[in-house]
């Protein structure tokens, strides 16, 4: 026989709220773990007292019942699973698996007996139900009745509120039925009254959910939380988790409690209790109990004196008295060193800690996801920002959680701890071997590819090509009009290339002209992969070949005119709805014989592609080539024309005026000479720059006559 059994979708009855889980049953006990929660309720087999099968709502159930007096309700089992449950118990637990079906008379009068934590009502020796004392908040006596009042469940989609029994008198003198029912309901019932001495008391802690300051009462059985406004008691029993957590700051420290169930004000829900501490804080406490009773009760875990940090004496006492682990934040750190990630969750700011089983946010709204319950995570790009990023958790029951806002720097931080957790991530997909190590019924207290890093990795090489091309076309010209040997000259070209056919004077009119076409050049040459950009957008080559249709689409239009016919003044879309009908509705060989005709279409094209992409795309990007060429060099002489043109008018006209004994050039000469000799250069430069010599005094004399 198997040392364990193990079954998936059993269900834990909990006032009246069936809780799905799995349930596991070893040589060591039962174990059942709650899949909402992560609960788990640990039975060890030297506790069982009894075993029950009985046919329920949900199929058949089992009842276990401890020798300390617990009941524990399991339903969800199928019929043909007794045998093996019933050989189990004997072989392992010793104990025999009961028969014992509920009563379904209908009938309202019987007999109650008390057994343990558990009231039962029967109808001879069979049940008709059963109440747990310990769902009991009060309990209240009339003359002949005794009622019971019950805690709710919210989970629970219809809550019983109370029961009232009527308890007839008898001839006993000396005992009343009705108070001897309520005080065997009384010992046993969860009723919260504040009676008595606190153990201890903590004033005025600052309480970020339920926001305020309170001051803690600590009683044996619950946690009283009393504040200006509202007051709380917290049964020690609603306890799950404790949590400590250092704050990003070094300075503060977080003490979480997580509640099932959560407090309530009004229709708020309060799932977490939140503290926040000052290290710097201390406190001396003194337990409101002699030496002997807090020895036997806390067993050396708390003394009747203690003093320290405030939150260490808040956490120790809640330890003790829960007696539950305090989780702390694990190996992982940050960027910055801390346990903690700064994010943001549901447009607000708080801090992420990766723990040893799962992960928390604190602290509005207060987040806590196991390991076991997540699905997969996801980096994501960052909405706003690339300086940013995203971190997604998906469970299993399909919920999302978003962190946002995470600063780049902590993404291979958080990445490897993810890693190394086994989770699935979803950039990179499943792995093998990607299942957690851990125990999945445990309580929560080599490189592989990165999508996300590759990603970003792409988009960065996308920047920097961008830049480049910018940096190509008006980079160099930023540059250079900041460099300050050359900021006057580009300045004057600016406003002295229009301005040219009229006189100036120096020669650095000559310099700045052996400079323009270098320069224009030179932007010409940068502008060119700029310009080409929006050409390779333009449309398709005419002369490639046209893509081929597919089957629906050949035979829609072999079809289209006999579906106009059939349906007079059908419109475009109607007619394709009905294209589309009637496609569907075809006989698979009439399909296939379109298929057919596509897939010869398809061949043609292919062969098309291959002698278009051999000679005919290289012949028409030869011609469009050569036709920009032309286009260019039609531009380029006329814009340099123009700038020479007006200087050398300019000195044709001033030449007349020389000496007939120099050589003369007249305006014709002048406009068809294509030489450029240094004598002519050295002319041109006077022409335009010195003033005319004075004129002789013969010439000056025949002037006068």
């Amino acid at each position: 026989m198997a040392d364990t059994l193990e079954f998936n979708e059993i269900y834990q009855e909990v006032k009246g709220s069936m809780n799905d889980g799995r349930l596991r049953l070893s040589r060591q006990g039962v174990i059942f773990k709650n899949s909402k929660t992560g609960k788990v309720d640990n039975i060890q087999a030297s506790e069982l007292a009894e075993g029950v099968w009985r046919r329920v709502a949900l199929g058949h159930g089992l009842k276990l019942l401890t020798k300390n007096g617990h009941v524990y309700k399991y339903d969800g089992f199928r019929e043909s699973e007794f045998d093996k449950l019933s050989d189990f118990f004997k072989a392992h637990y010793r104990l025999e698996l009961v028969e014992k079906d509920l009563c379904v008379k209908g009938w309202n009068w019987g007999t109650v007996r008390f057994g343990g934590e558990l009231l039962s009502f029967d109808i001879g020796e069979q049940p008709v139900f059963e109440i747990p004392l310990s769902n009991v908040s009060q309990c209240t006596t009339g003359k002949n009745e005794v009622t019971l009042e019950f805690h709710q469940n919210d989970d629970a989609e219809v809550s019983l509120m109370e029961v009232r029994f009527y308890v007839p008198p008898t001839q006993e003198d000396g005992v009343d039925p009705v108070e001897a029912f309520a005080q065997n309901v009384l010992s046993k019932a969860d009723v919260i009254q504040a009676t008595g001495d606190a153990i201890c008391i903590f004033r005025e802690l600052q309480c970020l959910t339920p926001r305020g300051r309170y001051d803690i009462r600590i009683y044996p059985t619950f946690l009283h939380l009393h504040g200006k406004t509202f007051d709380y008691k917290i049964p020690y029993t609603t306890v799950l988790r404790l949590f400590l957590l250092p704050h990003k700051d070094q300075r503060q420290m977080f003490f979480v409690i997580s509640l099932d169930p959560p407090i309530k004000q009004g229709q708020t829900r309060y799932h977490f209790l939140i503290l926040l501490f000052s290290k710097d804080e201390d406190i001396s406490l003194t337990l409101n109990m002699n030496e002997e009773e807090v020895e036997k009760r806390f067993e050396g875990r708390l003394t009747k004196n203690m003093s320290g940090s405030l939150y260490e004496m808040v956490s120790r006492v809640m330890k003790a008295l829960v007696n539950r682990k305090i989780t702390v934040p694990g190996n992982f750190q940050g960027h910055s060193g801390a346990q903690c990630i700064t994010c943001s969750y549901k447009a607000s700011s708080g801090l992420l800690y990766p723990l040893e089983r799962g992960f928390i946010y604190v602290h509005k709204p207060p987040v806590h996801i196991r390991f076991d319950e997540i699905s997969f995570v996801n980096f994501a790009r960052g909405t706003t920002t690339t300086r940013s990023f995203d971190f997604e958790i998906e469970t299993k029951q399909g919920t999302q959680y978003t962190f946002s806002s995470i600063e780049r720097e902590e993404y291979g931080k958080l990445f490897d701890f993810v890693n190394a957790k086994k989770l699935n991530i979803k950039n990179r997909g499943l792995k093998e071997g990607m299942k957690q190590s851990y125990d999945e019924y445990a309580d929560s207290d080599e490189d592989q590819h990165d999508a996300y890093l590759e990603r970003m990795k792409e988009e960065g090489k996308i920047r920097e090509e961008n830049a480049n091309d910018s940096s190509d076309g008006s980079g160099e010209e930023t540059d250079e009009s900041f460099n300050p040997g050359e900021e006057d000259d580009d300045v004057a070209e600016e406003f002295d290339s229009n301005a040219s056919a009229s006189s100036s004077s120096g020669n650095g009119d000559s310099d700045r002209d052996e400079k323009k076409p270098a320069k224009k050049a030179k932007m010409a040459k940068d502008r060119k992969p700029r310009k080409k950009q929006p050409e390779s957008k333009k449309g398709k080559d005419p002369n490639a070949p046209k893509r081929p249709m597919s089957a629906y689409m050949l035979w829609l239009n072999a079809n289209r005119e006999r579906i106009k016919s059939d349906h007079p003044g059908i419109s475009i879309t109607d007619l394709s709805k009905k294209a589309g009908e009637l496609w569907k509705a075809m006989a698979k060989e009439k399909k296939e014989e379109w298929e057919r005709k596509a897939e010869d279409a398809r061949r043609d094209y292919e062969k098309a592609m291959k002698e278009y992409s051999g000679g005919g795309r290289a012949e028409s990007s030869r011609g469009e080539r050569l036709k920009k060429k032309k286009k260019k060099q039609e531009k380029q002489p006329k814009g340099r024309g123009e700038r020479k043109g007006a200087p050398r008018a300019a000195a044709a006209t001033k030449s007349p005026a020389k000496s007939g004994s120099e050589s003369f050039k007249s305006k014709e000469f002048v406009s068809s000479d294509e030489s450029s000799s240094a004598e002519s250069k050295k002319e041109e430069s006077e022409d335009e720059g010195g003033a005319s010599p004075p004129p002789s005094s013969e010439e000056s004399a025949s002037g006068s006559d």
